[in-house]
């Protein structure tokens, strides 16, 4: 598929060692302060259309047989990332002793949210699709650290991408951004997209957060912590905006005073 990926120069398939293209140090993330605003957005709207490409293509090109196709952020999947913000974040980061009637009250929110996310149709996700896992090269946007790719709701990367725990993202660049998505691919129906965005958006911020307590607490590297405010407020907002969060805001906000 067209998408630009670095070059394999050598293998040694016994040692499960590939040499790859060197494609420097600049991410997307650091081209904000290495380029123009304009050349910037650019770079950003090159990245939304991989992913109309990498969707596109996957399902011309996928058979059953190829490892993408095999694995799927499923209920089971959905399930452990909620769990693992649970146990990284509220309990292991945050130090909360959540009681027998919160833990079961917080599963009943996460199964709402996992059963939408898993019923809807698949399609190839990158599935860690960020501004640090996009090179800027030869001022060619590359993607990298694609090895776990498998099947997931079409807003997933999309999510990963707009609302990045590394970079910011205003309002309007963002409406931008998944209008010219919706209109690459032809779709109609941009408020039912939207709901879904931020649905998954939800997810995969909560799931990010797990991840930067477990980098905290667990193995002691405390660089991802500048990151969780951003992260945070990413949640609060789309708590704000939607009705149907308000038992699990009550829920975490009761811990997490930045859900208030």
């Amino acid at each position: 598929m067209p998408v630009p990926v670095p070059r394999i120069l050598g293998h040694a398939d016994a040692l499960g060692i590939l040499a790859l293209e060197d494609l420097g140090d600049v991410t997307l993330q650091a081209h904000l302060g290495a380029g123009t605003l304009t050349e910037h957005a650019a770079l950003y709207r090159q990245a939304v259309a991989f992913i109309g490409v990498m969707q596109q293509r996957g399902a011309e090109l996928l058979t059953p047989a190829d490892g993408p196709s095999q694995i799927a952020f499923d209920v089971e999947k959905l399930t452990w990332e909620m769990d693992f913000f649970v146990k990284h974040f509220v309990e292991g980061y945050r130090g909360v002793a959540l009681s027998a009637a919160e833990r079961s009250a917080l599963a009943l929110e996460w199964a709402a949210i996992i059963d939408e996310l898993a019923s809807e149709p698949r399609v190839l996700c990158h599935r860690d699709y960020h501004s640090r896992n996009l090179m800027v090269h030869a001022s060619q946007l590359y993607v990298i650290d694609f090895q776990d790719a498998r099947m997931g709701p079409d807003t997933y990367d999309l999510a990963s991408l707009l609302r990045d725990s590394y970079v910011d993202i205003t309002d309007g660049e963002l409406d931008g951004f998944i209008a010219y998505f919706l209109a690459a691919r032809g779709s109609a129906d941009a408020v039912a997209f939207r709901r879904r965005f931020d649905l998954m958006s939800v997810q995969r911020n909560l799931k990010a957060l797990g991840t930067f307590g477990n980098q905290a607490a667990a193995r002691g590297n405390p660089i991802y912590i500048q990151y969780m405010p951003r992260t945070l407020a990413y949640v609060r907002d789309n708590f704000d905006k939607y009705a149907r969060f308000g038992r699990l805001r009550d829920l975490l906000a009761t811990h997490i005073d930045e859900l208030q």
